[in-house]
């Protein structure tokens, strides 16, 4: 596993930690219809949003489409602070020279 963080405009605001899934992979079993979806500059990447309570759990990738990337602090049962980070690998992507 490893996890990403981003420097473009929306991603180094909401200080997000990303794991990328595959879209076979990604299942939403609750809570479909309080979402709602930003894009901007080439409106490719989908950024959904929570329309009750603004949180950020995932983007649909721009560079790879059939990808998603999920805030890993948005996991039910997810105890990040029982994981060591210091033990996966943190990639710092550079979106904001992506054209």
């Amino acid at each position: 596993m490893e996890l990403t963080t981003c420097d473009c405009s929306i991603c180094a605001r909401k200080n997000a930690l990303m794991v990328k899934v595959h879209e076979s992979a990604m299942h939403i079993i609750a809570g479909k219809d309080y979402l709602t979806t930003y894009q901007f500059h080439t409106n490719t990447a989908e950024h959904y949003f929570c329309k009750v309570c603004g949180i950020y759990p995932f983007h649909r990738k721009r560079v790879t489409p059939d990808y998603f990337g999920v805030n890993v602090f948005c996991l039910k049962d997810l105890d990040v602070k029982g994981i060591a980070l210091k033990d996966i690998p943190v990639r710092s992507t550079v979106g904001v020279g992506m054209k």
